[in-house]
């Protein structure tokens, strides 16, 4: 018998794609083991943040039906969680860095788990309300926590790369809303199918809170922690001032300028809450069914996980701010774009999801980590959560503010208005210094 080929002398360009996959993906194995298990529980819990968010903009029009809503009420409830969460996340990100970054992601998954289970239990408008509103507040905290876990873990030249890989379990959240969206209301009733949405999120956060009592915190921390404490005398050392310390540590005259343009850069990048009214606009303006919906969706879905991935690149490449400027450009075009076309151009609606969600999912990866640059350890996780959640906060009016003008001027005119909201990424950055490389300072 003749002696067989060596299946890798047959496909050296086989071989070749394989090297550059492996080289692209080389940040994953440089993480400690500790670090990739904070990669991974950090991972889920930002696809449940998705699921959560997206949940409430998927299960609109059918709560809107079962409680005879206005569209400022439907708007509301779209903009509570986002205010709340604002309100939390600050909280929870000076709690990260007094109490420690583990403990509030356990805190925040396990208060979000509780209050999604009530949200499909809710029997009025009131309570749903209720239960959004402390979800909200529960859940601020996942971001900032998670988000400086991981980038404390990270090396400082792929840390871009580190944490846009873990911004894309957005995408994997939101595809799963677009599979649980499409079986609920297929197999069930309308006024019980809002309900299933909300009770498939809480069951994967119980398996998550388990996971996360095995993770580490990070070496950085854990040294900057030691070196505060022995230093701290004992009435500082409890949580509640270290809580405050770290608050007031953002209002600091050499902070004050970074607080504040890193609060604009989130309003900014979170797009005025277009992403909450994408499903209703779906279904009142293109008039498409679950499935037509699931399909235009899904090719989002598709753009925003390539958009993370990608932006991790971008912006260890090009650096943070330039990264940024392109992902917000990019982002305010394709979504004006996505709205103003002619409802007689469904296909080219289709093929515009592909680049709004690149762009609008992309431009997360590059805040996440540019937040995560600005400040030293003391302050970083309190940063973070001020920074993003207050801009959160106060995007957080956009839904509703799209739902009262779309009820003067169309839900397109109004959509199309909100695009324009990117522009505040840009004057942001203009105040903001570059992070690019820069090791953590502690």
């Amino acid at each position: 018998m003749e002696p067989q080929p060596d299946p890798a002398a047959r496909s050296p360009h086989l071989n070749g794609v394989l090297a550059r996959l492996s080289a692209r993906l080389d940040w994953y194995w440089t993480l400690s083991p500790p670090g990739r298990a904070a990669f991974w529980a950090t991972f889920g819990g930002w696809a449940l943040d998705a699921y959560n968010q997206m949940t409430v903009g998927f299960v609109l029009p059918a709560v809107t039906a079962a409680f005879a809503l206005s569209p400022a009420q439907a708007g509301l409830l779209g903009s509570v969680g986002l205010v709340m969460s604002a309100v939390g996340g600050a909280v929870a990100g000076a709690l990260a860095d007094a109490i420690w970054r583990v403990r509030v992601l356990i805190l925040s998954i396990a208060s979000y788990a509780l209050f999604t289970l009530l949200a499909g239990c809710a029997q009025s408008y009131e309570q749903l309300l209720l239960f959004l509103t402390l979800q909200g507040l529960g859940f601020g905290g996942e971001w900032a926590a998670g988000a400086v876990l991981v980038a404390e873990y990270a090396q400082a030249t792929q840390r871009g790369r580190v944490v846009g890989a873990v911004q894309s379990a957005w995408s994997i959240g939101y595809a799963g809303v677009l599979i649980a969206n499409t079986a609920a209301f297929s197999l069930a009733p309308p006024e019980l199918a809002w309900r299933i949405m909300f009770w498939l999120g809480a069951l994967p956060a119980v398996a998550l809170l388990w996971v996360r009592t095995g993770i580490e915190e990070s070496p950085l921390y854990r040294a900057e922690a030691a070196a505060r404490t022995r230093g701290a005398s004992q009435a500082a050392a409890k949580p509640g001032a270290k809580t405050g310390a770290a608050l007031l540590g953002l209002f600091r005259r050499d902070q004050l300028r970074v607080t504040l343009a890193s609060a604009l850069l989130s309003v900014g990048v979170i797009g005025a809450g277009l992403v909450i009214w994408l499903p209703t606009y779906l279904e009142q303006v293109r008039h498409l069914t679950v499935e037509g919906i699931a399909a235009y969706m899904g090719i989002q879905v598709i753009g925003g996980f390539v958009g993370c991935i990608s932006a991790g690149y971008v912006l260890d490449a090009l650096g943070r701010r330039r990264g940024l400027a392109l992902f917000a450009l990019g982002s305010g075009l394709s979504a004006w774009a996505y709205v103003v076309l002619p409802v007689g151009t469904p296909w080219l609606v289709f093929a515009i999801g592909f680049p709004l969600g690149f762009f609008g999912s992309g431009i997360f990866s590059g805040l996440a980590v540019y937040l995560a640059e600005l400040y030293p350890t003391e302050l970083r996780a309190a940063g973070q959560g001020f920074g993003y959640n207050i801009g959160r906060g106060i995007g957080a009016v956009g839904p509703a503010a799209i739902g009262v003008a779309a009820a003067r001027f169309g839900l397109s005119d109004a959509l199309a208005l909100a695009a324009t909201s990117y522009v505040l990424c840009l004057v942001a950055l203009l105040f903001l210094p570059e992070t690019r490389g820069k090791p953590l300072s502690g």
